[in-house]
């Protein structure tokens, strides 16, 4: 098991440039099994569920060339279908809970896929049910293994059709979308999601030769074609870096620029950390991050504390939560956390109140959070990372923290950021890689 070994307490300075985005590359590398001709992607971020993704394409026949560290191309024109049943892609598939993604492209193209429950974060109940009530809608049958706890569908005969998706959900409308694309007839999407990542999705599937229309709103129409051609395609920055690198800033009272921060696709977020009181300014692309010795949370018109919340977009992405939380804890004031749709997500903050953070858990979904104001510092800790948002939470906690601190489990941020301690020793941060579990001081 891998760690870092922090010492905090050192303010930062410097420029950082943001990784390409891990949400929408975990669908647009998918959708590259939608067209035998060769698909060229740039601003593939280097991190471990996207290598993972990469290695299950490979496994199953798709051509993998690497044009560069971070372009890559894909020809998906040998695609060994029968793969789907061998115990090593359940094995793959399973560590990973992007391979969800594979099964609207594979029922699209070939009539059929199959999957092991999918693994990912441990932050409680993530259900798929979105994803196969879309493809049931569409005609599908599938299968559900309770022993093996394995996924099976045929769609061998798919139509387009109305459906009203039971909740907005970003994987499971990109799924449904992608399985569209090439059925019978027109489909219609309600309450389908809108986020950055899936308009990104839908307008590369419309350069391949899809017909998508309504992207960015929340109810899309899809009118299937028989086949789709080869594109090229490049990722967003990565928003959740955005925001975990202004987070960062504020908490250690650095001076940070966040360059090609992709600021016309942040939606709520900078205005969000303004909440919390944090001085950045935008110019152009690029985010400026400085003076924020002390920083104080708003409130509402009324006085009430404030209350920051997760909501599908436009609203705040959960994912950036966990980051905010930690934050707040050297700010002047009190907010409300209230993350809404993952029950385990916080229980992290126990960690912090080890650090000397003042939170109080109200459940699973809520923390009140009591700004120290910087009146006194985090304590430096031995701690382990549970998933990525968390883990990153708590190495920024570190870094703003006295003393010596170790986090354990980093391969969980391994998933999301890549080589996050290098580009933050590029900044003055004093953290170290050691890849044993044993440590002596």
């Amino acid at each position: 098991m891998a760690f870092f070994k922090i010492e905090g307490g050192h303010a930062l300075k410097g420029e950082i440039i943001p990784q390409g985005a891990k949400n929408e590359s975990l669908q647009i590398l998918c959708a590259v099994l939608l067209t035998p001709e060769p698909v060229t992607i740039h601003k593939v971020p280097n991190i471990r569920d996207v290598n993972k993704l990469i290695e299950l394409l490979g496994s199953m026949g798709v051509e993998v060339e690497k044009l560069d560290e971070e372009s890559y191309r894909f020809t998906a024109k040998n695609v060994d279908i029968n793969y789907l049943n061998t115990p090593e892609y359940k094995q793959q598939a399973a560590s990973l809970r992007g391979s969800i993604m594979v099964m609207g492209p594979l029922l699209a193209r070939f009539g059929e896929a199959s999957l092991p429950k999918p693994g990912g974060d441990k932050i409680g109940r993530r259900r798929l049910d979105t994803h196969f009530l879309g493809f049931e809608k569409l005609g599908a049958k599938f299968n559900y293994d309770t022993q093996d706890s394995y996924y099976t569908i045929d769609a061998s005969n798919l139509k387009g059709t109305y459906m009203l998706l039971d909740e907005a959900s970003v994987t499971g409308t990109a799924n449904i979308v992608m399985a569209a694309s090439m059925a019978e007839g027109e489909t219609t999407i309600y309450n389908a999601a809108c986020e950055p990542y899936l308009q990104q999705l839908c307008e590369m599937l419309n350069r391949m030769g899809a017909k998508i229309s309504g992207v960015g709103s929340n109810l899309l129409r899809i009118e299937g074609v028989s086949s789709l051609k080869g594109t090229e395609h490049t990722m967003l920055p990565d928003m959740i870096e955005v925001g975990s690198f202004i987070g960062l800033a504020a908490m250690t009272g650095s001076d940070i620029t966040i360059k090609g921060a992709g600021v016309h696709q942040l939606g709520v977020i900078p205005a969000t950390f303004r909440k919390l009181g944090i001085n950045f300014d935008v110019n152009g692309n690029d985010i400026h991050v400085y003076d924020n010795e002390h920083y104080e949370i708003d409130t509402f018109i009324d006085g009430s504390i404030m209350t920051i919340a997760d909501a599908p977009w436009p609203g705040l992405t959960p994912d950036l939560l966990s980051i905010i939380l930690v934050v707040a804890t050297q700010a002047k004031g009190t907010v409300l956390i209230h993350q809404k749709m993952f029950e385990s997500r916080l229980f992290f903050v126990d960690k912090l109140i080890d650090m000397g953070a003042q939170i109080i858990l109200c459940d699973p979904h809520r923390a009140t959070v009591i700004g120290l104001d910087r009146s006194q510092s985090l304590r430096g800790l031995s701690m382990t990372s549970p998933d990525i948002r968390a883990g990153v939470s708590l190495l920024i906690a570190a870094l703003s923290a006295e003393g010596e601190s170790l986090i354990y489990n980093i391969e969980q941020i391994d998933r999301g950021y890549q080589n996050i301690h290098q580009r933050l020793q590029n900044l003055g941060a004093q953290v170290e890689r050691y890849d044993s579990a044993v440590f002596t001081k």
